[in-house]
């Protein structure tokens, strides 16, 4: 037989003899089995015993087919075994030994729980240091419960007429002497240094674990916190509120203790991810402050109130309970906030840092799309994204608009989802995932800002496509424009060119005698003539021929034709014909403008591309003083240029002459 096999049959042989004894015991208590003790405990303490015994001995049992090795397995078997070997089934002792075992060996309550949190999670001290300082615990508690093994002090309380076994004893008297007496404050000071060497320990821990050691350690941390109340509780049953504590109060709540400290080893072990561990800390901190502080309150408010108005009063009842409540909500946020600061300080600096973010969105200082950098700086995760939830799309999204492909790297992935509806997903370091306090803390505080930077992507995206089909129009009508002035002139005016030239050829060929018609085909081609005049006028309208050229080209044309001097200077590089257009018919209409209601004397016009737009100025010496108005030439033009994302400015003061200035995005 191996020595794991050998172990794990030890551990099987424990945890069967507890069984044991527990039965026995039980059977003793509903009077199946005689006792020789009269002392009985009471039915209702049953399942606190029980379960106080069982759990430890079943995670204890668990760890040890595991980890044969583990040393905290050995300690939650053993320490079941010597409670329910010690103080279980009166098999041996009678009335006055049981009671003196039951005074001796009550440490062992608190002894392996203690123990447990000097080498939780791995089964080893924290140094070679840390050995002395467990067997300075264990020699603390053996050298206790042997001394109060020969105490000769009579039992007190109910179990007062029951003769001490170990009155009237040599060594009980010797060890009572005023000399060696001191030896016992030696050893209860050192069961209470053993105490707070567990809680020192547990921290220590905590301070140098990371990721699933820190969750583990968590768990006993808070299950730990019930032994230094249970010793709080032993203190005030014996010196404050008297010996009938123990029955009803103190004892159920070690019992309880022992099943809790058990639970949380287990649950450290095998499922220390499946609670927020962090949070029932925090939560459990707070609240048990608030209630020692709410109960103060309403003592001092009692009392207070109680020797103003007079004692036994209603109303000192009643304003005392006013007061509690009042207080409750301040209170609670206050210990709140103190217990976040102090034991979770990067779920603190991470909550606080959004919140401040969330008033500078409120304010206007901040757009809601900044929140990408202040969660990576809330989280210490520099190489976290932010993706928005497309509803319309059915997607994912950056900041910018643009849908994301699936995840290709090794980051995390949590959604973040608001009333039930996905709202946004972080990618971020799977290490985060450990620590779901500082994670799910800080996406709480963030999820209205996410929410307002999610509608307004998704608003920017949507007008982004409004301003798309804008130009898309645009540039249809453009494209019509173009297919109408090369119907008219390839179309109607050639024909009309071909059928003047018909009619001169037909004038030509007419015989002597039929000159008396020559006059009435002149005036035919004449009107024909204008016909093709007016066909040209138009096509200009629609389109000036000369754009195929280049603005420039057309602007100089337009200035030729101008009854004004048109100083122009546009360079010859070509830009979209879109956008020449859009620029060409700003300037007739500024250049018409001048003319008929300015008054101008002369007008510069003015172009030039920088930046991948194109900017044209139109200025006048007229009489200034016009407006864009709705239904003019210019609020037309206006439009004209939004539809491809520029803007229309006109600047016009009275007596200063008109300056109208043009930004249109152009393809670089």
């Amino acid at each position: 037989m191996s020595v794991m096999q050998g172990l794990r049959l030890a551990a099987v042989g424990i945890a069967a003899g507890t069984c044991v004894l527990l039965v026995l015991g039980i059977l003793q208590v509903f009077g199946l089995i005689d006792s020789i003790n009269a002392d009985e405990i009471p039915l209702w303490m049953v399942p606190f015993i029980v379960v106080a015994l069982l759990a430890p001995t079943a995670v204890g049992l668990a760890i040890a087919i595991r980890q044969p090795r583990n040393v905290i397995a050995w300690i939650l078997l053993v320490g079941a075994f010597a409670i329910v070997a010690l103080t279980g089934p009166d098999l041996i002792f009678t009335d006055g030994w049981a009671l003196q075992v039951g005074r001796a060996t009550w440490p062992l309550l608190y002894a392996w729980p203690i123990a447990v949190t000097y080498v939780f999670p791995n089964g080893r001290f924290l140094s070679r240091r840390w050995r002395y300082i467990g067997a300075a615990g264990a020699l603390s508690f053996v050298g206790f419960m042997a001394m109060a093994m020969f105490d000769p002090e009579p039992f007190y309380g109910e179990d007062a007429s029951v003769p001490n076994p170990m009155a009237g004893n040599a060594v009980g008297e010797w060890l009572n002497d005023s000399g060696v007496g001191l030896v016992w404050v030696v050893l209860w000071v050192g069961i209470l240094g053993s105490l707070v060497a567990g809680a020192l320990a547990i921290r220590m821990r905590l301070r140098r674990s990371s990721g699933v050691e820190r969750l583990q350690t968590l768990w006993l941390a808070w299950a730990g916190a019930l032994i230094p109340l249970g010793l709080l509780l032993c203190g005030l049953s014996s010196f404050v509120l008297g010996d009938s504590l123990v029955d009803w109060v103190l004892f159920p709540f070690l019992l309880l203790m022992e099943a809790a400290v058990a639970a949380a080893v287990g649950l450290a072990v095998s499922r220390h991810g499946l609670y927020t561990i962090e949070r029932l800390v925090n939560r459990t901190a707070v609240y048990a402050a608030l209630t020692v502080l709410l109960i103060a309150l309403y003592a001092g408010s009692a009392l207070s109130l109680g020797v103003v108005i007079g004692g036994g009063s209603a109303w000192v009842t009643a304003l005392a309970t006013l007061a509690v409540a009042v207080a409750f909500r301040p209170l609670r946020s206050r210990i709140q906030d103190l217990v976040d600061r102090r034991y979770a300080r990067a779920r603190y600096e991470g909550v606080r840092r959004v919140r401040g973010f969330e008033d500078e969105v409120r304010d206007g200082r901040r757009a809601p799309e900044e929140i990408g950098p202040v969660l990576r700086e809330a989280l210490g995760d520099p190489g976290a994204d932010v993706h928005f939830w497309l509803p319309s799309a059915g997607e994912f999204c950056d900041v910018s608009g643009a849908v994301v492909t699936a995840q290709a790297d090794d980051r995390a992935r949590t959604e973040v989802e608001r009333d039930g509806v996905s709202v946004a997903a972080l990618l971020h370091d799977p290490a985060l995932l450990e620590r779901q306090d500082l994670l799910r803390g800080v996406l709480d505080a963030s999820r209205l800002t996410l929410e307002m930077a999610r509608l307004r992507v998704e608003l920017r995206l949507q007008l982004a496509e409004v301003e798309a089909s804008r130009t898309r129009i645009v540039e249809a009508g453009y494209e019509e424009r173009r297919r109408l002035e090369r119907d008219l002139h390839d179309g109607a005016q050639q024909r009309l060119v071909s059928l003047g030239v018909q009619i001169r050829r037909l004038q030509r060929t007419l015989p002597k005698d039929a000159a008396i018609l020559g006059p009435t085909l002149d005036k035919i081609v004449d009107e024909v003539g204008a016909a093709i005049a007016d066909l040209r006028q138009i096509a200009a309208g629609v389109r000036p021929a000369r754009l195929d050229d280049g603005l420039a080209a057309a602007l100089r044309d337009l200035a030729r034709s101008s009854p004004i001097p048109v100083d122009v200077s546009v360079p010859a590089e070509r830009v979209p014909t879109s956008v020449e257009a859009a620029a060409y018919f700003v300037a007739c209409e500024a250049l018409t403008n001048a003319v008929k209601y300015a008054s101008a004397s002369k007008v510069a016009v003015r172009a030039v591309r920088e930046n991948g737009t194109l900017f044209v100025s139109i200025a006048d010496d007229g009489l200034g003083g016009a407006v864009v108005r709705r239904g003019r030439g210019l609020a037309g033009l206006e439009d004209r240029v939004a539809a491809h994302g520029g803007t229309l400015t006109v600047v016009s003061p009275r007596g200063g002459g008109t300056r109208v200035e043009v930004a249109i995005p152009c393809e670089s």
